[in-house]
């Protein structure tokens, strides 16, 4: 019987984090394609977003009413801001990811 349960929780996938309180200095714990949209927020708040193919991006933040564009972001480039909308206009860069 030991050994059925020493198995079982050995197939479980492992996360030594599992009970750590998350913030938004923590690393982000879900990853998500955005694609950008005028009139609908995402789903989550994210920490950042990775821009795969550089750009301007135009943003709301999570406390912010009012689009920001952060203009000529390189490829790879990760933007520490906290997001709720991905704005299609003036947004030039594209393969956007949204980390939560």
């Amino acid at each position: 019987m030991s050994y059925l349960i020493h198995k079982k929780e050995q197939d479980m996938f492992k996360d030594t984090f599992r009970n750590s309180v998350d913030s938004p200095m923590a690393p982000a714990e879900r990853c998500f394609p955005i694609t950008p949209d005028d009139n609908v927020d995402i789903d989550f708040a994210t920490k950042a977003l990775y821009v795969g193919t550089g750009g301007d991006v135009t943003l709301v933040p999570v406390r912010g009413e009012n689009p920001v564009t952060f203009r000529n972001l390189p490829s790879g480039a990760i933007l520490d801001v906290r997001v709720r909308a991905v704005k299609a206009t003036d947004t030039t860069a594209a393969d956007i990811v949204g980390l939560a």
